[in-house]
């Protein structure tokens, strides 16, 4: 079996695209395990949370041809499959409402899978807010996948493309590399895995103190298990520097609410536990490094972590997170876009923001040229290399308005 040589994932890789235009079935193809496993998601046939899964690519045969790249575990002929990477995928919604979750997943990307479905003109809304978002974040490594090219036929399939082309010239992924496929038929996904091994895997930094921005928590305990057998609750998300042991004491912030006064500020207690275990998915580990999604397996009561209770929470050593704050100051960028107002920010106006892994509301205090300070609803704890996405409400609807930096 493949995935018993290479433990831990060395690459994070978003699908981004618009609703319905088959990001959740290339997953499935590539990983071979739907995303989708949360009820409401499957209810509605959309992906609604971050889903994440992990696959290892290896080669069958010779490496130069396009048609040896596999995720199956063995070759056709029975032989076994020589592993050469292995990635975690993150499947995030496209429907507009979704925006924000889309944007908390980003923050952990390395490289994305941009997915344009050929049976609609491109681009749709939220393809081009993802696009938007691409860009102010810095994603590089992208593979734009054209979807469903077997429904429209060739001549459809090649205006198709061209309005793809036409689309990303300009933009941070002009030079991308264009790949139809046939997902639901497993048809030229070799392709895209022969392009994703090709990506450079960044530079990690293994030896600072870690920090993991927390994009799920579960309790995994099933209902009704006796107390004697329950496990404490897990945290999973991508370690963003340094690395954890199997012992480790760490930190969890902002932690857990400790308001009792709705009319005041919120005050959160921090989080201190063990690391019992480390899981890369099913694979168990000693020690994890810098990237990759990771489960980290605790020893805190379960009832903290279920139904994602902590997503967008920092995990670290004792003392070496950054501060918890209320307010920020911000360097702000803001995109281009002709198809929203042009207005100034307004004195307490609220903002939907994308902070590491996590969404929050915030409330203009101060707007300058390019700075914007802003009270948080909710505390947060956040690195200061995170960028900040913030989304404007108009015509009752969020939309990606710009993005920043926290202010030194």
């Amino acid at each position: 079996m493949i995935m018993e040589t290479i433990k831990q994932s060395q690459l994070n890789i978003g699908t981004l695209g618009h609703v319905d235009h088959g990001k959740t079935t290339l997953t499935y193809a590539i990983t071979h395990s739907w995303t989708d496993v949360h009820s409401e998601s499957i209810k509605r046939s959309m992906t609604i949370k971050l889903g994440y899964s992990d696959a290892t690519i290896g080669i069958c045969g010779e490496e130069n041809s396009i048609e040896s790249y596999t995720t199956d575990s063995k070759c056709k002929e029975g032989k076994p499959v020589r592993p050469v990477r292995r990635i975690s995928l993150l499947d995030a919604p496209g429907h507009e409402t979704l925006m924000a979750t889309a944007i908390a997943g980003s923050n952990i990307i390395d490289a994305a899978l941009f997915v344009i479905a050929a049976t609609e003109p491109c681009p749709m809304p939220q393809t081009k807010e993802h696009l938007m978002l691409i860009n102010a974040l810095g994603i590089e490594k992208v593979i734009v996948v054209q979807t469903k090219v077997d429904i429209v036929g060739k001549e459809q399939a090649e205006k198709h493309y061209a309005q793809i082309k036409n689309f990303i010239k300009g933009s941070r992924i002009a030079d991308a590399r264009i790949i139809p496929v046939m997902a639901n038929k497993n048809i030229n996904v070799d392709a895209v895995l022969e392009a994703i091994v090709k990506m450079e895997v960044p530079k990690r930094d293994i030896t600072s103190d870690p920090a993991m921005y927390v994009a799920r928590s579960f309790d995994v305990n099933r209902p009704g298990a006796k107390i004697a057998g329950l496990l404490g609750g897990v945290v999973g998300g991508s370690i963003i520097r340094g690395k954890l042991k199997v012992g480790d004491e760490i930190e969890i912030r902002p932690g857990i609410n400790r308001s009792k006064d709705k009319g005041k500020r919120e005050s959160y207690t921090p989080i201190l536990t063990t690391v019992e275990s480390l899981l890369a998915e099913k694979d168990r580990l000693d020690e994890a490094i810098a990237g990759g999604l990771i489960a980290v397996g605790t020893d805190l009561d379960p009832s903290f972590t279920k139904a994602d209770a902590l997503v967008g929470q920092m995990v670290g050593r004792a003392g070496k997170l950054p501060n918890v704050v209320n307010d920020i100051d911000i360097k702000y960028t803001s995109l281009e876009r002709n198809d929203l107002p042009k207005q100034a920010f307004r004195p307490n106006e609220p903002l939907l923001l994308g902070i590491g892994t996590g969404t929050n509301v915030g409330y203009v205090k101060v707007a300058k040229k390019n700075t914007l300070g802003i009270e948080l609803k909710h505390p947060a704890c956040i690195d200061k290399s995170t960028k900040v996405s913030i989304l404007r409400n108009f015509s009752q609807r969020w939309h990606l308005s710009g993005y920043g930096t926290l202010s030194q």
